[in-house]
């Protein structure tokens, strides 16, 4: 997704009561609102395989499964976001009676769109780290095979780069793993299904 912030602060009541009854989708991020727009072909194809893969092996665990459409909240900074793939598990804690808005993500995907990833790696990060209940954050490049995932140790996150499409993605903290050829299943297909024009050769 792409996003554009609001020049004018507003409190968290405000913008959750424009929120709940707006026909797109806003985040919230210190004092701002940040609208987002729509996701790419390849970003929506990478997510949605992304939340496949985890739904096979979580099955009727302790985990939940939610797509960009559950709202998290960091409840010591008061920021609002809508990860692109997010888990919890065990006690499962949401905000209100609404059940909108999620407190407690295990782990948390973000796959990266050229206007948001400085926001993704940046701000979006600080907020998340102050998740007690995150364990992992995963950043997903959507144009080539590049997974990077934050581990939290302690009081330390540990980043690892994957960019191996024989290799896996470990996901300790809900007992998954991604083979990163499964992340990209038909993602990648622009790339590799040129036309003989953009090859260099003529056309049949």
């Amino acid at each position: 997704m792409t996003a554009a912030r609001a020049e004018a602060r507003v409190t968290p009541a405000e913008y959750l009561a424009e929120e709940r009854h707006a026909e797109t989708k806003s985040e919230y991020l210190g004092g701002f609102v940040v609208a987002m727009t729509d996701a790419s072909r390849k970003h929506n194809r990478v997510a949605f395989n992304i939340g496949i893969l985890l739904d096979s092996q979580l099955s009727d665990g302790p985990c939940e499964i939610f797509l960009s459409d559950m709202r998290v909240k960091a409840a010591q900074t008061g920021d609002y976001t809508y990860p692109d793939v997010v888990v919890a598990c065990g006690d499962v804690q949401f905000e209100d009676a609404e059940i909108d808005t999620l407190l407690t993500p295990t782990m948390i995907i973000e796959v990266l769109s050229p206007s948001t990833e400085a926001y993704d790696r940046g701000a979006k990060f600080i907020s998340y780290r102050e998740l007690p209940t995150l364990q992992q954050y995963l950043l997903v490049a959507q144009d080539r095979p590049r997974v990077e995932y934050y581990t939290r140790q302690g009081e330390q996150w540990i980043l690892t780069t994957v960019t191996d499409l024989d290799a896996s993605v470990p996901l300790p903290a809900i007992g998954c793993e991604l083979p990163m050829r499964q992340i990209y299943r038909r993602a990648l297909l622009d790339d590799r299904r040129a036309t003989p024009t953009e090859q260099g050769q003529p056309p049949r």
